[in-house]
């Protein structure tokens, strides 16, 4: 179990009698986020982002389609989040300018009209397509190429149903050999975030990584557990009104032992010597997610400070997640930044290590975006060709692995996030930059 005194830290006010602390203050959720700003958000990134990524993507016009229960994987970020019957969302640029216009079964169309997401909502009656009168609608257009959500490389852009697409090849006719994936134009819109998302992302990220600390502080060596540092974060979680920042049995993914990769926290004992990580990330507003990981040394009997093996071990790890920093610039590719890192793992004797450097976090803890990994995989990921652009935000890595003693490996995996600007990436939080040393 973790120290008593700090562990039972919950929504109620507590008090140690025996050290006479002030107690604690209950924490609000409700005051301490505030109104959800996703409408006000959402709405801006339609109009202020989504025009530039159909530019980018060589796109004319974007169609979604949205429906009850089996919806598209875009309908919130898009206003078809509450789709009863078919609604199509169009989004097209054209000679005045940019313009979004839903076709909305006439029972949803009032109330979707009065959120003022959309330039036009249109209201079809019942008994009639929303389909076919898109569709008609895209035939007294001029458009090259309409994008629909079909893609085998982002599943954010592959929403469209096969019995969808029969019924939007029917309703488009001659106009159907314009039809071209939406992966592109989804890419670039959801790549990017707004100023307003990355401050958000940026209070999020230092409860992540603060609630990690404190955690750390009350371990008992000998007799806390994995799963405890686990039930910690958990708690704190519902203090502040948060979930997870991915699936919940694997959040967080705490380790004192060799590498599991991916995994759970379990009842393993940390004991003096063990090498502790901590890997976690919160969802905020059910929208926005952080993946930060902190790491500890246990000190064994006898010793004031880490090893020195331990401490190059961190400091090779922590050098790695600088080098990546630094590579983060504006037109280079993800692979770039994967390899400005793994060249230092080589020099500093670090083993292969299978993940990538990183990856784009936002909406999910693997975002839309490029990846910054392949420079050394047995397999690279496309998304890690793709060019670095202003407003990306990232969770990344500086690696050193090593085998154990009794034939395992461990890995510090340093990760911290950031945000890229015109001048380069930035942290969105003080980074780590000593070992947390827990005693006996």
């Amino acid at each position: 179990m973790l120290k008593p005194v700090l562990f039972f830290l919950t929504i109620f006010l507590v008090c140690s009698c025996a050290q006479q602390q002030e107690p604690e203050v209950a924490v609000n959720p409700e005051t301490y986020w505030g109104e959800n700003p996703w409408p006000d958000i959402r709405k801006k990134r339609i109009n202020q982002l989504l025009p530039q990524a159909l530019k980018t993507a060589e796109v004319d016009c974007w169609m979604t389609i949205c429906r009850e229960n089996n919806n598209d994987p875009i309908a919130d970020h898009i206003g078809g989040e509450n789709a009863g019957g078919t609604a199509v969302f169009l989004f097209y640029n054209d000679t005045t300018g940019f313009h979004s216009k839903v076709f909305s079964p006439s029972g949803e169309a009032t109330a979707l009209d009065d959120l003022d997401i959309h330039e036009e909502v249109v209201s079809v009656e019942r008994g009639t397509s929303a389909i076919e009168q898109a569709s008609d609608f895209i035939k007294t257009k001029d458009f090259k190429s309409i994008a629909i959500n079909t893609s085998s490389k982002n599943v954010m852009a592959d929403g469209l149903t096969h019995t969808q697409y029969e019924e939007i090849a029917t309703a488009l006719g001659d106009e159907t050999s314009k039809l071209v994936s939406s992966e592109e134009v989804v890419y670039e819109w959801l790549s990017i975030k707004l100023p307003e998302e990355v401050a958000i992302l940026r209070k999020a990220a230092k409860l992540t990584a603060q609630w990690q600390i404190e955690v750390y502080e009350q371990v008992v060596p000998g007799t806390s557990t994995d799963a405890d540092i686990a039930k910690y974060l958990k708690q704190r979680m519902t203090e502040y009104g948060v979930t997870d920042g991915w699936a919940p049995a694997q959040n967080p993914n705490v380790n004192s032992g060799p590498d599991r990769g991916h995994s759970h926290a379990t009842d393993k004992v940390i004991m003096p010597g063990d090498v502790i990580q901590i890997d976690f990330g919160i969802k905020v507003y059910d929208r926005w997610v952080t993946d930060i990981q902190r790491f500890a040394y246990v000190l064994n009997e006898g010793e004031s400070e880490a090893p020195d093996e331990i401490m190059h071990y961190w400091e090779s790890s922590k050098a790695g997640n600088r080098a990546a920093l630094a590579a983060m610039q504006p037109g280079v590719k993800g692979v770039d930044v994967d390899r400005a890192q793994r060249v230092l793992m080589e020099k500093a004797g670090s083993d292969y290590v299978m993940w990538s450097t990183g990856h784009p976090v936002g909406y999910v803890a693997h975002d839309v975006g490029p990846n910054l990994g392949g420079s050394q995989a047995s397999h690279v990921r496309p998304a890690s060709e793709k060019v670095i652009k202003e407003g990306m935000t990232f969770a990344f890595d500086g690696f050193h692995s090593w085998k154990l003693a009794n034939g395992g490996v461990k890995t510090m995996s340093v990760e911290e996030m950031a945000v890229v600007t015109e001048n380069g990436a930035e942290y969105l939080i003080a980074p780590q930059e000593e070992l947390v040393i827990i005693s006996n």
